[in-house]
């Protein structure tokens, strides 16, 4: 791999770290736990390890966005996660930010200047 191919799977990774806290929230429409919430993002193309994950999972759930319950459903204990109503808040209200963000992004790659004034 050389340099450019490196600098642009840095650039990559960062713009997906940039969109991880939305792509969870968004991910968490049901009660999932640690590594079936990995592997619905990889499914959708979105990877992130779960080194990543669980410590983004734990401060969300600090911040009061996320709750956790442990289930032993099928004999090994699991903690899935939900949204908590501030959670929910924060999706919807990031999702808004998003789609204004894509817009723009659009506008800017078709070179098209929607700025009122």
């Amino acid at each position: 791999m050389d340099d450019l191919e490196k600098l642009l799977e840095s650039l990559k990774a960062e713009l997906r770290r940039g969109t991880l806290v939305l792509s969870v929230l968004v991910a968490l429409n049901e009660p999932e736990y640690g590594y079936a919430l990995v592997q619905k993002l990889n499914d959708y193309h979105f990877e992130v390890e779960g080194n990543t994950l669980y410590p983004l999972l734990r401060r969300l759930e600090k911040q009061g966005l996320l709750k956790s319950v442990w289930k032993t459903d099928d004999g090994k204990p699991k903690k899935y996660y939900t949204l908590t109503s501030e959670g929910e808040f924060m999706r919807d209200a990031l999702k808004g930010a998003w789609n204004e963000t894509n817009q723009v992004m659009c506008d800017l790659m078709k070179g098209e200047n929607n700025i009122e004034r």
